[in-house]
Parts: structure tokens; C-alpha cells; sequence
């Protein structure tokens, strides 16, 4: 021991951030949403979150407890809200599935 600094050490890796992947098809993800709370992007931007009640194969979707969304901000809350399939972007799950 010669009083030298040890052999070149790594700092330990920082844990990449936690990704979750889905494999599975559309529909099975929107079968496992139905009951759940979502968030429905309509194709001018504005975003409803709520409970989704049900949907159909032209993406026509009624929810349950849902906030109407305009740039982050509430400015709507309904009891239930039916929005037409032709205006959706987007459905995603707004908890764990």
C-alpha cells in the first residue's frame, strides 16, 4: 500500500427512468381502461378527463365525472359528458393500468 488512489471506480449508474411498454393491441388497451379514469384529447386541443364509461367502434365515448380541460386549466366540470368519435386525437389512461 503505497498510498496511491485506487484503480479508476465508476460512480454507480443513476436507474433509467421508469417507461412503461404495453404489448397488446388497441383494443385490448381500451377494453382495460373502460371503468377507469382517461383523458380524451379532441383534435382543437382541448382535453376531457374523467371516468370512461363506455365506447363504441366509431370511438364515440361516454364518461362519468368529467373536467373539461383548455390549456392545463379547468373551466368545465360535467356529470356526464358524451363526446362524437370524429373528434378525438387521443385516449390515454390517466392512472396505472
Amino acid at each position: 500500500m503505497d498510498g496511491a488512489p485506487p484503480p479508476h471506480s465508476e460512480a454507480p449508474a443513476a436507474a433509467a427512468p421508469q417507461v412503461q411498454q404495453h404489448t397488446g393491441s388497441p383494443t385490448d388497451f381500451l377494453k382495460g381502461v373502460v371503468g377507469k379514469r382517461v383523458i380524451v384529447r379532441l383534435t382543437s386541443g382541448v382535453d376531457y378527463r374523467g371516468i370512461l364509461s363506455c365506447l363504441d367502434g366509431y370511438m364515440n365515448i361516454a364518461m362519468e365525472q368529467t373536467e373539461e380541460h383548455v390549456n392545463g386549466v379547468v373551466v368545465n366540470r360535467y356529470g356526464d359528458a358524451f363526446i362524437r368519435g370524429n373528434n378525438v386525437l387521443y385516449i390515454s389512461a390517466a392512472e396505472a393500468l
